[in-house]
């Protein structure tokens, strides 16, 4: 059974990866005549537009993460500015789809730094220097993977970066040294444990808390995540069998975390020197693809508050729960850029909130624009069509199509979303098929395949 079991996985990963290439060819003809329909609209009408001097004073910005939708609105924004701008992704993401957007000037990959920290390092500052660029933006992993060996940023005394410092970073990016800190602050958070090995979940006395409590992996895991068993379980032994199956360890320490029910937000706020700049929050969920704006003051005096209080000057992204007394808990913190960033498509001033906010005329912080519709991904909507079981259900989900926009599509700049579809994921199926790897799903969001034991 035990030697079946490879070869079971390998047969399933086949199969997984033929499937989703065949059902990409069979959605490819669609894609093409939208973005050729773009391309030839945009040729037509482009000569009848008026040159415009945007920008008397363009910046050259380099933005790493450049697999990601969030990274290509950046890019958008900063372009419509009069920006010049240039991506970077490591090496297994060569070809990533946003490399052909009309706002990247160009596109470089460069070593993974959690494989070759050095040579990361050298390409990134090479980079930095061959492209004259003023500011560094971080977007994904490399928003904490910017340092070098020596816990100073790589593009330390070549340009602006626009991120934290190392202490600031590592202390935000471990869930219970945020909770701590903010506790500190007087802010509200649920209490937190810090778990190092499965016995101090076992033993620990669920008998006098009032909520259930879950389990999160400090380092971040793309699938654990996902995983929102609700503890104490039915029975100790079924409780121990779980605990046990998840890589708790020294090395890898677990936060134990108190339940808050209620209604769950995400926020993202861009801050310099403790003043937020830009934010926009919305209705949250496990597996984020969809955004759209929500007013919630009382979030963004929490996020005000925090971030003032530390002076920063950076991205920094939140997860709330608002319980039933209307209490807000930040429930996590991620300090680096959030995909709802994708709501600001439309808004003019993005890149002076980044740049020159204290120089612009616009209140502050900047928010998504009234008339802004709410963002998704088109194939991860095609996808849940399989979930869907109802005529209502059908009814829901073409409303979100119709009132939404998709945050890859742009009628002006439509290359990257044919690219990403049906070239860039594509590649990496193969990539997958030939190593007879599956995965959990497919991320158009973030441009990877979700794998166990992935990046």
């Amino acid at each position: 059974m035990t030697q079946l079991q490879p070869i079971k996985g390998r047969i399933f990963a086949i199969f997984q990866n033929l499937g989703t290439l065949l059902l990409l060819a069979i959605a490819f003809p669609i894609n093409l005549t939208i973005v050729l329909a773009s391309l030839l609209w945009n040729f037509l009408v482009r000569p009848l537009k008026k040159e415009v001097v945007l920008n008397e004073n363009p910046k050259n910005i380099l933005i790493g993460g450049g697999k990601m939708t969030k990274t290509l609105q950046l890019a958008r924004s900063f372009h419509a500015a009069g920006h010049r701008v240039i991506l970077f992704d490591s090496d297994k993401y060569w070809f990533s789809g946003y490399r052909f957007s009309n706002a990247v000037d160009r596109f470089y990959t460069v070593p993974d730094p959690g494989k070759d920290l050095e040579n990361y390092t050298i390409a990134v500052r090479a980079i930095a220097k061959q492209e004259n660029i003023d500011i560094f933006i971080p977007v994904g992993i490399f928003a904490g993977s910017y340092f070098d060996s020596q816990r100073q940023p790589v593009l330390s005394g070549c340009c602006e970066i626009f991120h934290f410092d190392a202490d600031t970073m590592k202390m935000l990016d471990n869930k219970f040294t945020f909770a701590e800190l903010a506790r500190s602050f007087g802010l509200p958070v649920p209490k937190t444990f810090l778990i190092t090995e499965p016995e101090q979940v076992l033993k620990f006395d669920f008998a006098n808390e009032k909520n259930k409590y879950i389990l999160k992996s400090i380092v971040y895991d793309s699938v654990f995540r996902l995983d929102m068993t609700k503890l104490p379980m039915e029975s100790l032994e079924k409780m121990a069998v779980h605990v046990k199956s998840l890589p708790i360890s020294k090395d890898n320490p677990w936060i134990l975390q108190e339940f808050i029910s209620g209604k769950e937000y995400c926020t993202h706020s861009t801050v310099r020197n403790g003043e937020l700049t830009v934010h926009c929050g919305c209705e949250s969920s496990a597996f984020q693809v969809n955004y759209e704006n929500v007013d919630k003051p009382e979030v963004l005096q929490w996020v005000s508050h925090f971030v003032k209080e530390l002076k920063l000057t950076g991205q920094i992204s939140f997860d709330f729960m608002q319980a039933e007394d209307g209490t807000v808990y930040a429930i996590e913190c991620n300090p680096r850029t959030h995909s709802a960033i994708t709501m600001f498509y439309n808004h003019p001033d993005l890149a002076d909130a980044y740049l020159n906010a204290e120089t612009r005329n616009f209140a502050l912080p900047l928010q998504p624009l009234p008339d802004s519709k709410p963002t998704y991904w088109l194939y991860h909507e095609v996808w849940r069509l399989n979930e869907i079981r109802s005529l209502k259900q059908l009814q829901t989900w073409f409303k979100s199509i119709w009132r939404g926009k998709d945050a890859i599509f742009d009628v002006n700049d439509p290359l990257p979303f044919l690219m990403v579809h049906h070239c860039y994921i594509p590649l990496l199926l193969l990539d997958n098929l030939r190593k007879l790897k599956g995965w959990v799903r497919i991320d158009f969001n973030i441009g990877k395949l979700v794998q166990r034991g992935g990046d």
